[in-house]
């Protein structure tokens, strides 16, 4: 399903994506095409792009190709998720340690929905942390790596 998704190929393209979507969630999904997880997670954002329209802007972005953004996001697992609304980047508490990206799948599509809705409003009242409105036993759980600790 990541082919019914555009894609963001340079730092550049994110670059004007992140500055270029106003009043809208921009949600960057990082992960590669071919990883089983990540072609998961594209067909629930492909189901509900449409749904959200209003609220929020997809794009699907390849590690691989942009590694400025993956190190900078500390992305090491894949696929993880991340949120901006006018240019800042909007952090969510699930109950975890990092709260500046989602790690995994969503479980269903109204997690997703939910999760952009909480965003949205949050982030038109100047919100720059809301809190996650999924229930924690779909949120996936990792172990977090620190390097050079």
């Amino acid at each position: 399903m990541s082919f019914l998704l555009p894609k963001l190929t340079s730092k550049r393209e994110v670059d004007q994506a992140i500055k270029g979507v106003a009043e809208k969630v921009l949600v960057l999904r990082f992960g590669r095409d071919s990883d089983a997880v990540c072609l998961q997670l594209d067909d629930i954002l492909a189901k509900t792009a449409h749904d959200l329209s209003k609220m929020a802007v997809i794009y699907l972005v390849d590690v691989d190709k942009v590694p400025v953004y993956t190190q900078y996001f500390d992305i090491s697992y894949i696929p993880s998720t991340v949120f901006f609304f006018n240019g800042q980047h909007i952090k969510v508490d699930y109950g975890s340690p990092d709260h500046t990206k989602f790690v995994g799948s969503f479980k269903t599509k109204q997690d997703f929905i939910d999760l952009i809705e909480v965003i949205y409003r949050g982030a038109m009242r100047g919100k720059l942390i809301v809190r996650s409105p999924i229930d924690p036993n779909n949120i996936p759980k990792y172990d977090l790596l620190y390097q050079g600790i």
